[in-house]
């Protein structure tokens, strides 16, 4: 279980991490990039959480899936938005 929880730990820093290194970002393209590592980390923890089910229970598995589950789809519904968007305003 010490690597499980190494790597949950891991996969769920990395979701607020690229999260907020997205935002700072002014290209939407880069920032829909580092959304979709986010994604990627978030399918991850799911998978590390389902991993660790033994040891955290059933209950607390499915709560902190229930999260990961919203947060992919709020990530699925703004990386293809943020694709064509600009923060900055063009210099034309």
């Amino acid at each position: 279980m010490e690597r499980v929880s190494a790597q949950l730990y891991a996969a769920v820093g990395s979701i607020v991490a690229n999260l907020g290194e997205g935002y700072a970002h002014s290209s939407g393209k880069d920032r829909a990039r580092i959304f979709e590592y986010a994604l990627g980390s978030a399918g991850e923890s799911i998978a590390w959480y389902r991993s660790a089910e033994p040891v955290l229970g059933t209950g607390i598995v499915g709560s902190r899936v229930e999260k990961l589950d919203e947060i992919r789809r709020m990530l699925m519904a703004i990386i293809p938005r943020e694709r064509n968007r600009l923060i900055r305003p063009s210099k034309h």
